[in-house]
């Protein structure tokens, strides 16, 4: 069963990220919804490990890119070589070519060599030399970034931003989860002992099988809404686009199948609102000075956007 397969995944990645089951859930509901996730947080909560896990749990292929200031766009995508035996220019695939691509600390590296990305990330494929040539599927890029206060870093551009699908933080572990980190690695990383439980191959066929779970009309109305009134908000100078109300869709049939339900219920739309628009909107400076946050106002609109009471009505 899919259930049990994904099930075994997440406990996977439990043993190396703990006290953060949310967060796990999240990362796997936006890979199932073929998706890419931002992490944004402080160094040192696990982020790259994160990834790590999820990688060392698939049995794909596994790519990481530490972006710093001098990295060039080729060094991404890969770049044609000139054979002076064949006479012939040879493209040599980047490390873009891959299932899981960890783009660690992606706002230390200059905004030319982020947007080499872009077409990565939406469109699943590489243009160099004006040829084309398709990236693997599945391509999940799980990106890193460090948070804007600190140093040497840039701002993502707009489009790219709004290619992640969810923007979500680790956070600080508790104390007792703190305590049974260091315990945990007493001797040896739990890293080093993860074995892959889940094929590539099975991402795939699951991904096209979240794409059947049922939204109700009433529902997808309810994300409309909510994405219209990020467009309107006094404090936002530019909301969320038509891409932002097909993340929150996707990503609520992702959800749904983790809980292993039939049909995406409106609460849980409601629990993916502030994750999947919060990097989306560009707030007014005037707002910003005023200490406004994109949560603040997510919250507003929740709060304001009528939730459908109407029985869901599916069929099997």
């Amino acid at each position: 069963m899919a259930q049990n397969e994904i099930n075994k995944l997440k406990e996977n990645i439990e043993k190396v990220i703990l006290g953060k089951s949310d967060v796990i859930r999240h990362v796997l509901a936006a890979l199932l919804a073929d998706g890419h996730v931002l992490i944004e947080d402080a160094p040192g909560l696990g982020k790259t490990y994160l990834a790590r896990s999820l990688a060392l749990s698939l049995s794909g292929v596994f790519h990481r890119i530490q972006f710093t200031p001098d990295l060039l766009p080729s060094d991404v995508t890969g770049v044609s070589i000139y054979n002076q035996r064949t006479r012939a220019f040879e493209f040599q695939k980047g490390p873009v070519f891959t299932n899981i691509l960890l783009a660690d600390e992606l706002n230390r590296a200059t905004p030319r060599t982020q947007s080499a990305l872009l077409e990565c990330m939406e469109e699943r494929q590489v243009t160099v030399d004006a040829i084309t040539h398709a990236l693997p599927r599945p391509f999940f890029a799980l990106a890193t970034q460090n948070p804007i206060e600190h140093q040497g870093v840039y701002n993502l551009p707009e489009a790219q931003i709004d290619r992640f699908i969810i923007q979500i933080t680790i956070g600080y572990p508790k104390h007792f989860v703190e305590m049974e980190i260091l315990e945990a690695q007493k001797k040896a990383h739990p890293i080093h002992s993860l074995e892959p439980v889940m094929k590539v191959e099975d991402i795939v066929r699951i991904q096209d099988e979240v794409k059947n779970i049922f939204v109700d009309e009433s529902v997808r109305d309810y994300i409309v809404s909510i994405v219209e009134r990020t467009r309107s908000h006094k404090s936002v100078a530019l909301g969320g686009s038509p891409r932002a109300s097909l993340a929150l869709y996707r990503m609520g049939q992702a959800m749904a199948y983790l809980d292993e339900a039939e049909y995406v219920l409106p609460d849980a739309i409601k629990n993916l609102v502030k994750p999947v628009l919060r990097h989306r909107l560009i707030i007014k400076p005037q707002a910003k000075l005023g200490g406004v946050t994109p949560d603040q106002i997510l919250e507003d609109i929740i709060r304001e956007t009528p939730v459908p009471t109407k029985s869901l009505k599916f069929k099997v």
